[in-house]
């Protein structure tokens, strides 16, 4: 993180410079050898305890030593990238410090800092104690991924939220037309009311935050680019073993968006045995479409408000969960995935959750009661999972095209085990595929254990325990590998 000194600068402009270079550690003490920053000790010698502040790191990379001739600057040469942040909120906030350090070849090295009163003497304050537990906090901890800097790369405003007034009323009048209409006309309402004496506090305080979670949400059209078969292909092969017939009907979903790079009307309804990997070929469409996901698991939603959202008339009112995903989101096209669909309509509050739901599908726009707007929703893709297709209603399972999603056989479940659950775990472990063997008659054993099992669950879970009793066995007897056979599997799972 460069950090530029402008101290004695002249009138003339000249090029900022950076005085130091951050260097990581992993080490958990400090000590001369192991500093936590290094200053400039050419034109003199500082001692052991040195009191003073840092400048503040966005105008100089300087430490102001308070001497008995006056005040003498020194530049960081090196900082600790742990570190960069604090000093930089030790220089923001004027905080008068005592440096521990000594004088070596490469500089003044300092590896311990304390909060000191003016005048030198130590403040025991909370203060200082929270100064010992972030040091201490940094130490704990690992040293910041280094970005190499491009001076040419603008700063990005990603991470920059709308909160304020002031803020919201900046970006309402920079957006202008390019925000929906309904969006827009409902924004200048709330804005009006956020900005107004003659409401209660708490009504102020919830349009400001309905503003901010509006405002923060990119509003994008239903236009979307043309997703490359081959790839979209490669992924489901990675993802699903088999299921050629699901496969191809999410590739016809595909050639779909390409040609009218649009959302196709229906969302898809995965229907099938626990354990099947429904949930795992919704992850792979939202990977394919390039789209934040979210989930929605109806077997815990028994109030219709969840969804929607509480209205403002309560002091604890907030947005359901469907607004929530938006905002988690930051954008309107996202794919929701429904979890146990087959649950929706077993509400125990004052509604049936899945009512809810068929708004959100027709995608014709959705209410939120604490939002008190129509959110569109034409970019959103809904992929729902169910084990009963018997426990849906009728309007639900139109608003789907349906998937059944069928068992693995035998011989499925068998290449699974070996080709990809095991392999998985092994790699997890860290053990080579030597070092932990399974034969014909052991694959056959753990075939003949769960053939009575729906999905590959129990399979991953086999898988598991296989490889984590070879690592124990070859940790502690000290074998160079385990073999498996039919006997020790069944001594082992059964």
């Amino acid at each position: 993180m460069p950090v530029f000194d402008f101290n004695n600068a002249p009138k003339e402009k000249k090029g900022v410079v950076c005085t130091y270079t951050t260097f990581s550690s992993n080490e958990k003490t400090t000590s001369a050898e192991k500093p936590i920053l290094v200053l400039d000790n050419k034109k003199r010698q500082w001692k052991h305890h040195s009191s003073g502040k840092f400048t503040n790191p966005t105008k100089a990379t300087t430490f102001e030593f308070e001497e008995e001739d006056g005040t003498v600057t020194a530049d960081i040469l090196k900082i600790d990238s742990r570190f960069v942040s604090l000093l930089k909120w030790l220089g923001e906030n004027h905080i008068n410090v005592r440096l521990s350090g000594e004088n070596t070849e490469n500089g003044y090295a300092v590896y311990k800092i304390r909060e000191t009163a003016a005048g030198g003497v130590t403040k025991l304050s909370a203060e200082d104690g929270f100064l010992q537990f972030m040091i201490e906090r940094l130490l704990a901890s690992n040293p910041p991924i280094e970005e190499e800097l491009d001076e040419d790369q603008e700063e990005e405003g990603d991470s920059m939220k709308l909160t304020s007034i002031q803020s919201i009323t900046d970006f309402m009048n920079c957006a202008g037309r390019t925000l929906p209409d309904n969006i827009r006309l409902w924004a200048r309402r709330n804005l009006a009311v956020a900005r107004s004496n003659e409401v209660s506090q708490e009504e102020r305080h919830h349009a400001q935050r309905a503003l901010s979670i509006m405002m923060n949400i990119q509003w994008k059209n239903n236009y979307f680019e043309a997703i490359d078969p081959v790839e979209a292909r490669k992924i489901l092969d990675e993802e699903l073993y088999g299921m050629e017939r699901v496969k191809q009907r999410i590739m016809e979903t595909i050639i779909q968006i390409n040609r009218t790079h649009t959302l196709p009307a229906y969302g898809l309804l995965l229907i099938g045995p626990a354990g099947t990997g429904k949930s795992q070929i919704a992850y792979a469409v939202a990977r394919i479409l390039k789209l934040p996901w979210t989930t929605l698991d109806m077997s815990s939603i028994n109030d219709p408000e969840q969804l929607t959202g509480s209205s403002r008339i309560y002091s604890n009112a907030k947005p359901g969960i469907i607004m929530d995903a938006f905002s988690m989101a930051g954008e309107s096209n996202l794919v929701f995935i429904i979890n146990e669909l087959d649950k929706a309509a077993s509400g125990k509050g004052n509604g049936n959750p899945a009512d809810v739901l068929l708004t959100l599908l027709d995608n014709l726009g959705f209410t939120d009661n604490y939002m008190e707007c129509m959110i569109p929703t034409v970019g959103v893709y809904p992929i729902a999972t169910a084990n009963e297709k018997d426990q849906i209603s009728a309007p639900l399972m139109s608003r789907f095209a349906v998937i059944d999603i069928p068992d693995y056989t035998i011989e499925e479940k068998k290449i699974i085990f070996s080709k990809f659950a095991l392999p998985k775990v092994l790699k997890r472990m860290s053990l080579k595929e030597d070092e932990c063997v399974m034969t014909e008659e052991a694959l056959d054993a753990v075939m003949e254990i769960y053939k009575n099992t729906s999905g590959i669950r129990d399979l991953e879970q086999a898988a598991e325990h296989l490889a984590a009793n070879a690592l124990y066995q070859i940790e502690v007897n000290n074998l160079k590998k385990v073999e498996f056979n039919g006997e020790m599997v069944k001594e082992l799972l059964v």
